[in-house]
Order: C-alpha cells, then structure tokens, then sequence
C-alpha cells in the first residue's frame, strides 16, 4: 500500500495535482451555471481544460508543489499551494483580457468561473496534502498508541509547542490539553484542544497516563512552577520545558531544543533585583582584578561583571584549562574588553606583585581557594598556602598598590568550622577584616553556602551517577545544605561589593535548608527512573571534617538588616591587626614541617570555635 510507503511518490502527488484541478475546472462551471450549462459556454470547454491543464502543469512544475513530504506538510507548505494556484489564475485573468479585447469580443473563461476554480483548486490541493498526512500520522501511531502530553500555557510558546509536536513528532504524542491560569482562555479550544484551569491538572495526570507536560511560559514564577513539577512528580510525569524565544533555530522550534527540568528548577527562587547604578558606578571604566577566575563563582563573577563595561579585566588562576576555556569564551563575548588571562598560583608572591604593580587594580574579587573537604583535610598544608597565605598575598599587594575594594568569597563553612577546610577560611575572613581601613583599602567578605552546579558539587556527581545506573551515594540519610545558583551569589557579591564600606561579612539568605536524600531522590524521579528498581541510594558515612548541618552565623554572631532583603551583615568580634598576623606569620612558616598535627593544632588556637568531626584531629579538642 501506498500508505505504508516512507513518502509518497512525487508523481503520484503531481497527478493527483493536475486532477484536483481540472475538476476544479468543471465544478466551476457547472456552479457557475447551476448544472445547465449553456451551448455557448459548453463549446469551447475541451479547448479551456487543455490550457487550464497546460498552465496549471507549468506553474506545479516551476513551483515544485509535488516535491514536499507530504507527512510533514506546513503552513508554509500551503501558503506555496495558495501561492502558486493564485499564480495561474492570474494568468487565466490576463487570458481573459487579451481575448475579449484582442481576438473575439467575449472572455475565453468566464471571470465567475475563474473564482470559482481557484478557490476549488486552492482547498482541493491543501486539502489533499492534510487528508494525508493525517491518515499517514494514524496509520503509524493509531491514537491508542501515542504518549498523552499536555502542554501548560496556551500563549504563543504553547501553540508553537503543540505545532512543533505535530510537525516533528506527531506520530508519537498526543496533545491532551493545554492549561492556562487566565480565567479568559479556560473552557475555550485551541487549534481543537481543550484550554483547561490548573485546578483540573491533578484529575488530568490521575486518570489519563500523561506522560510528559511541557511548561510554556516564559518567565514562569518559580514558587508556582516548583508546586507544578513536585505535582508531576507525584504522577511520574517528566517535565519538558519550551526554551525562550532568542534560543530557537532561525526562528523555529524543533522538538529537540524542548530540554527536560533540572533539579536547579526546583531550587529556583524570584530573580534578584539588583541596585545597577550603584553597581555601573563601582565597576565602570575600572581595572577589576579576579582570583580563581577559571572556577565555578569566578567565572560567573566575570561574566557578570563584563556586563559593566569595566576598563580592564585581569583574570588570574592555577588551572590551565579551565582558564583556556573561559578565555575562548570571553573572547568570543566580550570582544570589546580589555583582558588579560593570567596563569598564576596566588600565593606566588613575586609574581602576583608584578602583576599589581603592572596592572594597577581598582577593585579585586578573591574567589580563588582550595574548598574540598575530605581533600583539605588530608593535605591541611596545602589549605594554608592557598586559601591562608595566597589571601594573605594578595590582600597585602591589594593595601600597598592602592586598590580601593577587595571583596573577598568565603563560605558558610567557615563558621563554626568542623573541618582544615573550614577553619583556613575563617582564618583568611579574620586576616581581611583586621586590615580593613588600615590604609584606604576597604576589605569586604561575603559569605554563603553551595551553590548549584559548581565544580565538585553534590549534584554534578549525583547526575554523574545517574548517567551510569547508580548507586547513588549519601554520606548521612540526615545531612542537609543550603544552596544557591550560581548566578544568583555572585549577584549578590557584586551588590554587597558595591555597598560595603570595608570590614563587613555579609552573609546571603539562602533560603530553606535541603536534605540531600530529598535532592537525590528528586534528582532520580526527574531522570525518569524508579528508586529502588532502577537505581539504589548508598549511604557512605559521614567524611573526614563534614557536618551534618551548615551554618551562615557564628553563635556568637547576630545578624543586621541591609537594604537588600537577601542580604545581611554579621556581627562579628574585632582582631587586632598585629596579633594577626603574627599567628598568620607563624601559621604559614609551620607548613615547611608538614607536621599535620602541629598546623592543625596552631589554627585551632587562633579559631577557637574550630571543633573536629569525624577526623583524625578530634584528639586535638579533648
């Protein structure tokens, strides 16, 4: 059967072309004439179907009607039919004029007849091609077979979506209905689907398998979007989500650019409203120096920063290709900047000095740091020369060259520090803030938890583990975080930067703390496999120096209000900026032993609050 075939052969579709329209051509007049048509006009009828043919012929060929595939067949694809068939009545029109003026005194085909024609032929072929298609579509996927979809938002997004389903998959899925919140659109259809109010999705996924829904609206709030995929969830239903409009190829969407939810989705929060002004007026035109700027937060604050139009970007980091990466990207970005990609360790004092004394920054932002747990604690020298000595470094060329803000990136972990991770941070928080207004300088530091996708992360490897079927590991079924995007803190860092007046930590509302089994789990219904039969969760105890919990203040720290509502400033005890560095001093100068306990021993001393878990130094508190 012809049906059955992959596409419809061309010169099948060409005949049926030319038959459409010569019937067209004789349903015309016998409309025209109420079935009796007159000798006059019925003499000369042969002589009209052979050019009628002939013109209609030329203009399928020189058009190439017949060479679509007609399964797939367009709004395009019947605007070219319209098109073309529009075409040769127009040349019949001309034949018309010539005749009666020219040759014999009357039209060679009455213009009643020529409407008539070209009205018949235009939804005679388009009709042909839905015909078709549609019977093609049923044929390959009777309705019992396909995927029940419903498609939320019944905007521009939604319809393009439903249409994008039908031209690229239509054999597959189908569109059950499409849910909107205005009250205007429920009840009504959509190119023949029913719009329904959200209130009746629960009943829809109850009882009719859906399958997948796909989110078509832009700027979708974040509360109402996280309650809709729990609810999808709770039904095994995959979300789907339509991209913007400036991602689409050429102006089109295709199926495959319709991307699956993240578990970033869920953590989602209302976009943060930033003070540009403020922050254009700091960074403009300015010389802004970034450590660790090939990392997760670094990279970010870059990217944002650049935004600014800053005068010169000077991006300084350890690891080579991540910074290849980012300077490929920035190039083809931000053409119109100047920058320099520095390859450095920070706490190579020579050479950050040249690069100081070269470059001259108005501002620096810190994010360089070592910030793996189990891996500081097993190498606690190595967090000392980084994250104590590199900040150490460059806060002091930051106080001698003159730089008027150094907005330093710490962590929640250095409070109330259980780990070498932790505690070096805080020691690097305390060196900062007792040279703040020690000369012009203004040291500021921002302090918040994980932030999601970043290098190392907790759901860059539970998605790694998912990819390989499992097992998905925990440390502690217990053990909670605070997270953030990436966007959103470094945000928040360029806000408090611009805002601080030197010798704050401000510390961001992370919201809600997380349990990372929810996380996992979640992370598992999204990739669309079943906990327990697809894939296990493995709890591994807890690691050398983890906490259960994060903290963003100290005990014996209060917070105070900015004038962000997502931003707060620590209250936090004064250090005197000799004694500092001394212990700084001394600190350092014990790394060349690499007798762990010793350094370790020496940081507990200057954090009191330092207390061990979980690790070989816990004998160190008794």
């Amino acid at each position: 059967m012809l049906i059955t075939r992959k596409n419809t052969p061309r010169s099948l579709i060409f005949l049926i072309d030319m038959a459409i329209a010569i019937s067209a051509v004789i349903l015309a007049y016998l409309l025209r004439f109420n079935f009796s048509i007159p000798a006059r006009d019925l003499s000369p009828l042969p002589q009209v179907l052979v050019y009628v043919a002939l013109i209609r012929m030329a203009s399928f060929i020189i058009a190439r009607t017949y060479a679509g595939i007609i399964r797939y067949t367009s709004t395009g694809d019947a605007l070219r039919v319209f098109a073309t068939v529009l075409a040769g009545s127009i040349v019949f029109a001309l034949t018309n004029i010539v005749t009666y003026f020219f040759i014999s005194g009357h039209f060679f085909i009455p213009f009643s007849v020529l409407i008539i024609d070209f009205l018949a032929t235009s939804f005679g072929m388009i009709t042909f091609r839905l015909i078709v298609k549609l019977a093609l579509l049923e044929f390959r996927q009777p309705e019992g077979d396909k995927v029940n979809v419903v498609i939320y938002g019944a905007g521009e997004a939604g319809i393009t979506a439903k249409r994008t389903l039908d031209r690229d998959a239509g054999t597959k899925y189908n569109v059950l209905a499409f849910i909107d919140d205005h009250v205007s659109k429920q009840g009504k259809k959509l190119e023949g689907v029913d719009i329904l109010s959200p209130s009746k999705l629960d009943n829809l996924l109850a009882t009719k398998s859906v399958a997948q829904i796909i989110l078509a609206i832009m700027n979708f709030d974040p509360v109402k979007k996280q309650k809709l995929i729990e609810q999808c969830l709770t039904y095994n239903t995959k979300v789907l989500t339509v991209p913007p409009m400036i991602r689409w190829i050429n102006g089109e969407l295709s199926f495959n650019q319709l991307k699956k939810i993240n578990i970033e989705d869920l953590l989602e929060r209302d976009e943060i409203t930033l003070d540009e002004k403020r922050i254009s007026k700091e960074i403009t035109g300015k010389v802004i120096l970034v450590s660790g700027a090939a990392g997760s937060i670094g990279s970010e604050i870059v990217r944002q920063i650049s935004r600014f139009a800053p005068r010169k970007l000077v991006l300084v980091d350890q690891a080579e290709t991540p910074l290849h990466y980012l300077e490929l990207e920035m190039l083809e970005q931000y053409q119109n900047t100047g920058i320099e990609f520095i390859l450095c360790d920070i706490s190579n004092e020579a050479r950050m000095r040249k690069i100081f004394s070269t470059f001259e920054p108005d501002l620096v932002y810190h994010a360089a740091a070592y910030k793996h747990v189990p891996m500081m604690e097993s190498n606690p020298a190595e967090a000392v020369l980084t994250n104590v000595r590199g900040t150490r470094v460059i806060a002091d060329l930051a106080v001698e060259f003159g730089v008027k803000k150094f907005i330093m990136i710490s962590t929640d972990k250095a409070v109330n520090p259980t780990n070498v991770m932790g505690a070096s941070k805080r020691i690097a928080e305390i060196y900062t803030q007792a040279l703040d207004k020690v000369k012009e300088t203004k040291f500021i530091t921002t302090r918040f938890g994980n932030v999601l996708g970043s290098n190392g992360s907790v759901i860059p490897l539970f998605r790694n583990q998912i990819e390989k079927g499992g097992p998905v590991t925990i440390t502690h079924p217990d053990v909670t975080r605070f997270f953030m995007t990436i966007p959103e803190a470094c945000r928040l860092v360029l806000e408090a930067g611009a805002s601080g007046t030197g010798g704050e930590i401000f510390i961001f509302n992370m919201g809600k703390s997380v349990k990372i089994i929810d996380l996992a789990r979640k992370m598992i219904q999204l990739s669309g496999l079943d906990l327990g039969k697809d894939i296990q969760i493995k709890f591994t105890g807890l690691r050398p120096g983890e906490k259960l919990y994060e903290e963003l203040l100290n005990v014996e720290e209060n917070a105070i209000p900015t004038h962000h509502p997502l931003i707060l400033v620590a209250k936090v005890r004064k250090f005197s900026p000799g004694e500092v560095r001394e212990n700084v001093d001394e600190l350092i100068s014990m790394v060349a032993t690499h007798t762990n306990f010793d350094i370790i021993r020496k940081m507990k001393q200057m954090v009191p609050e330092y207390i061990s878990q979980n690790s070989v130094y816990e004998e160190l508190d008794k």
